[in-house]
């Protein structure tokens, strides 16, 4: 995929001199507990690596690392992927990066055939954006399973065809 700008933001692949930058939108504020930040940071270092099936694209603004999805095809299945992480840095928030993100994605799928993509997260108000997010991009919500992540906190599927 090559550097393009799909809105205000620039989405290309990530690349190693990321890894950096990458840390930082993930600790630009206290959404992520310590553990979540460590499985994100484990994700990201195996897609920098080439070592595993995730993918990592950034989005930029004014040439700074401001936010990255990372999403990959899921274990034994013809054509559906897994969105794992969409981040963005708390100072960039509100200007569209997360949604471009998820657009480049979905280019990326159709330009390869197309397929069905499945989002898990949480019922947590702090996931409330990322939920939000994921109705308005037109991802309707799939399943539920109620105290999946502990008491009072469901895990939410969502899933759509690209």
């Amino acid at each position: 995929m090559t550097a393009a700008a799909t809105g205000a933001a620039t989405v290309r692949p990530a690349a190693v001199t990321d890894r950096g930058a990458l840390e930082a939108v993930i600790r630009s504020d206290a959404t992520f507990r310590d553990d979540e930040v460590a499985v994100a940071l484990e994700l990201v270092d195996g897609g920098l690596a080439g070592s595993s099936d995730y993918l990592l694209r950034v989005a930029e603004l004014d040439g700074a690392v401001v936010g990255y999805l990372c999403y990959g095809p899921t274990p034994m299945t013809a054509r559906t992927f897994d969105l794992y992480w969409i981040v963005v840095a708390a100072a960039a928030r509100g200007r569209g990066v997360a949604g471009t993100l998820v657009r480049a994605m979905e280019a990326e799928l159709r330009d390869g055939g197309g397929g069905n993509v499945r989002i898990e997260t949480s019922e947590t108000d702090g996931y409330g954006a990322a939920r939000r997010l994921y109705e308005k991009l037109g991802y309707p919500l799939a399943g539920t399973f109620p105290d999946f992540y502990g008491p009072g906190d469901a895990l939410l599927v969502y899933y759509r065809t690209i």
